[in-house]
């Protein structure tokens, strides 16, 4: 048997010589070879039914500009390009009398859709503000329910597979209404105080009662005394020097000043290729994450194409960054400078950067900015004590039995803990379990303290409120919570 091994090794040897050299008299080494095949291929859905490729709907062919259907996941497939055109489909003034001429029956539509998905009846909790102390938290849960379905609980007792197969799920994602132009879209709040980011093509699509308060106060681990070091103003270029002076370093205020700075953008810039009436110096991080927290502007995640397979992704709090060992929502970015280094103002596409102008960051500058980003601190829990329990004497029972079911039954704990709540892994929830669509797959955990700031929730803003959090997570984890059980985890969350 050894003999045989020796000669076909042998003879295996000799061919590849030979072919080796042929190859060289032909010129052929040059190329690269084609790679492997696999013969008669078929491919396997792998378990995912409905939400594999062959079921879903090919994305439509569609310009920048032009509309993009509202149920984005039950389309798939792979785009022309993975590259940014710098231009516009047609000239400037075309591309302006397009989007004043679309944009009232767009905004009409969307208003029509999510009044369809939710009821923003603007109801709030007694006495239950966000940490500004100015902005009521709104209550919940208003995610419609379908017809024959009178309460979440009802429909809590049906299975996954009744509730896919009957098109129950009222917890769908929720897409990016301009999906083929997208990038950010900023409440009215932010663009009340800065019109130059007032798009002519499209506005935001929740009402501006169910977003975070507006300029969000903010909280510096390196000084707690001071409470809210921005007394309820908005930080900017023109004021960060007269707030900050005698505060930080000169290190940290040059990191400070370079999250104010605005840049060019995809579409927020000094070219053509832009949403606004005029001309723009672009955005800076602190458009979207103002005073280092959130307006809830959304955006394209970045990490896909093609763009219609991009998640929508609303503005997380940087509050708190210091304690979190992984950023953005799919891609596991591992440090607050790296973020900062790469932050997406042209989704993604760096020859975008090369036509528009790039923001030319280096590394110290980047560090600095990361620097001052895990100063950031949550805002105060006087409920919680050293170890993020609630303390008895301060907590009601409500509260305190929504702690217990955090711990237990409602299993929250097995992804949120230690001091920020949360277990910086990505999880896939496999929501496509209750629906027909395209699988969204693993997103990151988000942290939950002070998680009563920052509505609304998901990575894709579909659920308003709290409460809509609460009957989204007892559906897909199958938690069977009594209406009782998720008041009190919602009155729980609110102390965080």
């Amino acid at each position: 048997m050894k003999k045989k091994y020796v000669v076909s090794s042998l003879i295996i040897g000799c061919a590849l010589l030979v072919g080796f050299q042929v190859a060289q008299d032909l010129g052929l080494h040059l190329l690269q070879s084609p790679g492997a095949v696999v013969k008669d291929y078929v491919e396997p859905d792998y378990g995912l039914g409905s939400g594999h490729v062959d079921s879903l709907k090919p994305f439509p062919k569609i310009k920048k500009g032009e509309r993009t259907p509202f149920d984005l996941w039950n389309y798939a497939g792979k785009g022309k390009s993975s590259f940014m055109d710098p231009n516009l489909p047609m000239e400037w003034n075309e591309w302006l009398a397009f989007h004043n001429e679309q944009k009232p029956q767009l905004m009409k539509d969307i208003r029509t859709y999510m009044d369809s998905r939710y009821d923003f009846n603007g109801e709030t909790y007694d006495e239950q503000y966000m940490s500004g102390g100015r902005k009521a938290i709104m209550k919940g849960p208003i995610a419609r329910l379908p017809k024959g379905i009178s309460s979440y609980e009802q429909l809590a007792k049906k299975t996954p597979e009744e509730i896919k197969q009957k098109d129950l799920f009222p917890f769908k994602p929720l897409a990016h209404p301009l999906a083929s132009t997208a990038h950010m879209v900023f409440p009215d709040s932010w663009n009340l105080a800065h019109p130059e980011h007032l798009r002519i093509d499209l506005d935001h699509d929740y009402p501006d009662e169910y977003l975070p308060e507006f300029p969000p106060p903010m909280f510096l681990t390196t000084h707690k005394e001071l409470g809210d070091v921005t007394k309820g103003k908005e930080i900017t270029l023109s004021n960060y020097y007269e707030i900050f002076n005698g505060l930080l370093t000169p290190e940290q205020m040059e990191g400070l000043k370079e999250l104010l700075r605005p840049t060019p953008t995809t579409w927020f810039n000094q070219t053509t290729h832009r949403v606004t009436p005029e001309p723009s110096a672009g955005v800076a991080c602190f458009s979207c994450h103002v005073n280092g927290h959130t307006n809830a502007a959304f955006e394209l995640s970045p990490d896909s194409r093609p763009h219609m397979a991009r998640l929508r992704v609303g503005t997380p709090s940087m509050r708190g960054n210091y304690n979190l060992l992984q950023l953005s929502s799919k891609r596991s970015i591992r440090s607050m400078d790296h973020f900062a280094e790469i932050e997406e103002y042209f989704d993604g596409d760096p020859g975008m950067m090369q036509h528009i102008g790039p923001r030319g960051h280096q590394k110290s500058v980047a560090n600095r900015m990361g620097d001052f980003n895990a100063m950031l601190d949550f805002p105060p829990a006087p409920k919680l004590g050293p170890m993020g329990n609630l303390i008895p004497e301060k907590a009601s029972k409500q509260e305190l039995y929504g702690e217990k079911l955090f711990n237990g039954k409602a299993q929250c704990v097995k992804c949120h803990y230690g001091p920020a709540f949360v277990d910086d892994y990505m999880h896939d929830l496999k929501v496509e379990r209750f629906y027909k669509g395209r699988p969204e797959g693993p997103i990151k955990t988000f942290p939950l303290r002070g998680i009563k700031d920052s509505p609304p929730y998901l990575h894709d803003d579909r659920l308003p409120t709290l409460d809509d959090t609460v009957e989204f997570f007892n559906l897909v984890l199958e938690l069977d919570l009594t209406k009782e059980e998720k008041e009190a985890l919602t009155a729980y969350m609110m102390c965080l």
